[in-house]
């Protein structure tokens, strides 16, 4: 089983992974598709189904289909571009993707949201169509967005492609318990054993790739400690990383200062992620949009806070998080709409907890350990949204999430690594319970918070 640590976290865009970042690489893949084919199309259609068409314009997915059917991908996103492009398309009814020319596509009849057709792959369905002059379709495709911007035909669905094809890898562990036995007959750590496989996927700058990826995270952080103002939505939610962090830099230093404050300083700085992610800002899926300030966070407070932190040794902890990120995608889900949010922020948070503890200088099995407390304090958490927006509960939810990160870190570097609960039993025990959750909690806005507080 192999999941790169650049598939893990993944630089895109906010406020989802699975409803923005995912329906975006769609329709990306669809144009591919159609410019393959040996006839040419008049225009395109759209309809979003489950997860997709419930909460798809509280999570920007119809902006995000729209804008990937026009040829904009993730990793050459331009904002005001993008802007300037959904103004062109609403006023002409007409895409201009590069290389299929002028495509009809009209966004108020050709973006369908199906609230009753649920597609069978999985919450978070798509279709895609092209039309010919009549408005016959001649090629579709169904996709499903799994989650942490991974995206998957009906085809590949099916057949149960859900990791990366390619050459043998060294260490091909698809559990943790493989993952122990592994790490002790060869004598390395997690990390080592993660980057061994990069390295045979031919992954020479893993180093360089790591640590553009937590500068993306860091600016991250510092433009939502520097921005305040209301989030867009219309829930009128008000930024607070900006204003928390000024007044913790305003009481450090002071004797007084009680120790539990630095549970402030983890919180506030993820939620300055969310909250850049709530405003549709440039985030990384760690392992999704909506815990994408768990990891960072957690990074943050041990390169400013803890006084043996080197950022020379940012590559063992996110190969470490990416490593254990991996077993729970592999083995569960880490879709809000699969699983609720025990997938994300719980699998954020078992993420963290394993990368803090390995910098930390814990042994493999006391990392084990750490994701299996920070994983295990998430079970059975809902997803549920309040009107389909990733602002509440979701930017305090990754500020406790990071927190618990770090307590279940320390936790384990406390013990000498053997626990009760096997990590493997946790993982399984995530995946029965989003099976059993009601579909009203896993990211359908249609109960819990969602329906018990006001939506205006």
């Amino acid at each position: 089983m192999f999941i790169s640590v650049f598939d893990v976290f993944k630089i895109g865009i906010g406020p989802s992974s699975s409803h923005t970042m995912g329906p975006m690489v769609a329709a990306g893949r669809f144009l591919d598709r159609l410019r393959a084919a040996p006839f040419a199309a008049h225009g395109l259609r759209a309809s979003l189904h489950g997860s997709l068409a419930f909460t798809g314009k509280g999570h920007a997915t119809d902006r995000a289909v729209i804008l990937g059917l026009d040829g904009f991908v993730l990793e050459r996103y331009d904002a005001e571009a993008a802007e300037a492009a959904l103004v062109r398309i609403a006023e002409t009814g007409t895409l201009r993707p590069e290389g299929l020319g002028a495509l009809s596509f009209d966004p108020a009849t050709d973006l369908i949201f199906d609230y009753d057709s649920a597609l069978p792959g999985h919450p978070n369905g798509m279709k895609i169509m092209a039309l010919d002059a009549q408005g016959d379709v001649i090629l579709s495709e169904v996709y499903y967005s799994i989650g942490g911007g991974f995206v998957l035909t009906e085809a590949e669905q099916a057949a149960g492609r859900a990791e990366a094809e390619g050459s043998p890898i060294p260490y091909p562990f698809k559990s943790a318990a493989e993952m122990l036995e592994m790490a002790q007959r060869s004598g390395l750590s997690i990390a080592q054993m993660k980057g061994a496989n990069e390295a045979a996927r031919g992954r020479a700058d893993v180093s360089d790739g790591i640590g553009r990826i937590w500068q993306v995270m860091s600016d991250c952080i510092d433009r939502g400690l520097e921005t305040g103002g209301i989030l867009p939505g219309g829930l009128s939610v008000k930024r607070r990383a900006a204003a928390i962090h000024d007044a913790l830099r305003d009481e450090a230093g002071r004797n007084l200062a009680p120790p539990h404050v630095i549970n402030d300083w983890i919180a506030c700085y993820a939620m300055a992620v969310n909250e850049e992610n709530a405003a549709g800002g440039q985030v990384v899926t760690a392992p999704t949009n909506g815990a994408a300030g768990v990891m960072p966070a957690v990074v943050k407070y041990w390169l400013a806070h803890v006084p043996t932190a080197s950022r020379d040794r940012l590559p063992e902890f996110f190969l470490t998080a990416a490593a254990i990120g991996g077993l729970v995608k592999y083995n569960a889900s880490i879709s809000g709409a699969e699983a609720g949010c025990q997938a994300e922020v719980g699998s954020a948070a078992a993420m963290a907890a394993a990368g803090l503890c390995a910098v930390m200088g814990g042994s493999p099995e006391q990392i084990e350990n750490a994701a299996e407390i920070a994983l295990e304090h998430h079970l059975g958490m809902t997803c549920d949204p309040v009107r389909g927006l990733v602002q509440v509960p979701c930017i305090e939810r990754n500020g406790l999430g990071a927190i618990k990160a770090v307590s279940a870190a320390s936790l384990a570097l406390r013990g000498d690594g053997s626990h009760f609960v096997p990590l493997d039993a946790c993982i399984e025990t995530m995946r029965q319970t989003g099976r059993d959750m009601h579909a009203h909690y896993k990211e359908t806005s249609l109960g819990g918070l969602a329906v018990n507080v006001p939506n205006c």
